[in-house]
Formats: structure tokens, C-alpha cells, sequence
């Protein structure tokens, strides 16, 4: 029998936040493999064992997952991914990918998922607590109320929309363009929070655009609320 690929999130950064699921997981199998050129460096590792002190002693698997824009790289680094991980999966043993935050929401895992699928292999996915959700909890705030909508925007990519809509907009990894980011949002004259390495040690939590350094990290989530009524 083929092993069992599972996504598992382990959360934003906060140890605590990782579910007993993905705890359970780590503990129960043999290998355990994480985005990067090694496995030991990656954010998700550093989270998961914090939790698992176990997970130091465990089979690692680094699957480099390229960021290039250019199809033909990131196509060839996922076949070679994929590769290592059927070459694993075809002993029979189960293989946990971790993954920061919820593997349903802009996971690098999704592109393993597809083509591990296509090749007849099963696949799962553990839910993990979502950056946003975590950052909301930070600031103290709900991101939503009534019948108000939720915008979640991948922020680098969409530097040239307004966010004129209703409700309530959630910008994520919004660092290396910060400076267009905040124009945008003075524009919109929405209420702006954000929250920098969220759960992690170097967190840092800013209550306007003003505030917000032009030259904030890669995992720095903007929410950016209507004003409340009487203000």
C-alpha cells in the first residue's frame, strides 16, 4: 500500500496555536518534510518543533519550492518534489508537509498536492489556525461583523486595485512593496492595523499607516477595517 501525504498547518508562528492534530501526526510518523532547501531552517519546522521536541529526531525531507517568476523553474522544482516524495510514499510510509499557517489558503503545498493526486497517491490535509485569523486575535478585534464581507488579497500581487469595497480588507505578505501598500491604504480611508511576524519572537504590532515602516518583513499582515460609526 501507498503511504498517505499529509498537509498539515502548523499555525503563523505561535507553538501554542498548532492544533493536537498536527502534534498527533508529527508524533505518529516517520517522516516529515517542510518547504525549503533545508528543512531545519524553515519557519514551519522552527514553529512545529517547539511543540514536538520529538520532530528532531524524525526523517526530514527539504523540498525546495522556488519563488521565480518563471513557470518552467517552479514547474521543475515541483517535479523534482514530487519525485522525492513518491519515492517515499511508495514504501508505504506516510509523509506530514508542514506548512505555515492553513494548507487550504496560498499553500506551496497545493502544487505537490495536484500532481501527487494525478499519480494515483492519497492526500490530506489537517487545518491549521490562519495568520489573519491569528493577527485579528492579536489586535483584539473581530475582522468581521453581520453581514459585513471579508476581502483576503494577497497584497504584492494586486498593487493596482482600490479597496473601495465594503468591509473588511486582509493584505497579506504585503512587506516588499510597503511604501505602494500604504498609498493605497490612505486612499481607501479604511482603518489600518498590522502585524508583523505574527506569534514569533521579532512580532510587532502597528495601529495606522503612519506607523507602519516602509521596510516591514515578508510576513507582514495589514488589516484595514471601515471607520466605525462617530468617529
Amino acid at each position: 500500500m501507498k503511504g498517505i501525504l499529509y498537509g498539515v498547518g502548523v499555525g503563523p508562528g505561535d507553538p501554542e496555536l498548532m492544533t493536537l492534530k498536527a502534534v498527533r501526526l508529527i508524533r505518529e510518523n516517520t517522516y516529515i518534510a517542510a518547504p525549503g532547501e533545508d528543512a531545519r531552517d524553515t519557519v514551519a519546522y522552527k514553529i512545529a518543533l517547539q511543540a514536538v521536541p520529538e520532530l528532531e529526531e524524525k526523517k526530514l525531507m527539504s523540498i525546495y519550492m522556488s519563488m521565480s517568476h518563471d513557470k518552467e523553474e517552479r514547474e521543475a522544482c515541483h517535479r523534482k518534489g514530487v519525485q522525492m516524495l513518491e519515492e517515499v510514499l511508495d514504501t508505504g510510509e506516510n509523509i506530514v508537509f508542514l506548512t505555515l499557517g492553513d494548507p487550504t489558503v496560498y499553500s506551496t503545498f497545493s502544487y505537490l498536492q495536484k500532481r501527487v493526486e494525478e499519480d494515483g497517491y492519497p492526500t490530506a490535509l489537517v487545518s491549521g489556525i490562519t495568520s489573519f485569523c491569528a493577527a485579528a486575535a492579536r489586535l483584539n478585534m473581530p475582522l468581521s461583523l453581520w453581514q459585513e464581507p471579508l476581502h483576503i488579497i494577497p497584497a504584492i500581487h494586486r498593487l493596482d486595485e482600490r479597496l473601495d469595497g465594503e468591509g473588511t480588507y486582509v493584505l497579506m505578505k504585503s512587506g516588499k512593496k510597503m511604501d505602494q501598500v500604504k498609498e493605497i491604504l490612505r486612499e481607501s480611508k479604511k482603518e489600518v492595523c498590522m502585524v508583523e511576524d505574527c506569534g514569533m519572537e521579532t512580532e510587532k504590532v502597528y495601529h495606522s499607516v503612519d506607523e507602519i515602516p516602509d521596510d516591514a518583513g515578508y510576513y507582514s499582515l495589514i488589516i484595514a477595517k471601515e471607520p466605525e460609526s462617530g468617529k
